[in-house]
């Protein structure tokens, strides 16, 4: 037998095709497209998500500003009389905490108890304003892993179908349709549902930073009542 023949290497595989395998990449796009229409709820959750964070974000930063020189000012206008120069101070604050302390001015003259009341009651108000459309992210964050499980399931129900309708002449080229759509839904289900997670657990964090503030500006405030007059 010539040495030649057996030191030949057979080549099974064509070189072109080695080539176009490893220059192949996966497409995001056309990787959303092969899971179907369960993908058209999930971008339309995605882009509901994006809109309430940033609209948020925008409304508990603005609320969250505060100028350190608000409440001294509201002392000396309070124990100086000037009840109304006090007033548009609060007025040209567009802030949660001058809008609380506004209606506790707005009660001077009452019990003390129902100044706190008041103060409490607009503070419980700013709040619920603030924590508005939270509650839609954190039900974006808990249905979109949902939604893309449903699609793994219709998916998987696919790739079984056409699993029994080949008999024995399983095709796998067949069942990659079932499963393609299966794993891109789950993946994009979890991927909207940690992003809105996320988004909602920061936005939750602002918002209790703005409550602790609000709290301690209307202790402040009831202490500058209690003090005795001058």
């Amino acid at each position: 037998m010539n040495l030649n023949m057996l030191l030949q290497i057979p080549e099974t595989v064509p070189v072109n095709n080695v080539e176009e395998t490893a220059n192949q990449s996966i497409n995001l796009l056309d990787t959303a497209m092969k899971g179907g229409w369960i993908m058209i709820p999930l971008l339309l959750l995605s882009i509901v998500a994006i809109y309430i964070f940033f609209e948020r974000l925008t409304v508990i930063r603005a609320a969250s500003k505060y100028d350190k020189s608000f409440m001294d000012k509201i002392k000396d206008y309070i124990q100086e009389g000037k009840i109304d120069a006090a007033l548009n101070l609060c007025r040209n604050n567009n802030t949660p905490c001058a809008r609380m302390i506004e209606k506790g001015i707005q009660r001077l003259g009452r019990p003390m108890s129902d100044v706190s009341v008041a103060v409490e009651n607009v503070g419980n108000l700013e709040v619920s304003k603030l924590e508005t459309g939270l509650s839609y992210l954190a039900t974006i964050s808990g249905g979109a892993p949902m939604i893309g499980f449903l699609g793994t399931v219709a998916g998987m129900i696919e790739a079984f179908f056409q699993m029994s309708n080949a008999g024995n002449n399983i095709d796998v080229s067949s069942l990659a349709g079932g499963i393609y759509t299966a794993m891109v839904t789950t993946l994009g289900g979890l991927f909207v549902g940690i992003i809105a997670y996320f988004a909602y657990n920061y936005l939750t964090t602002l918002v209790d930073k703005v409550v602790r503030d609000m709290e301690a500006r209307s202790l402040e405030f009831m202490d500058i009542l209690n003090e005795p007059a001058n």
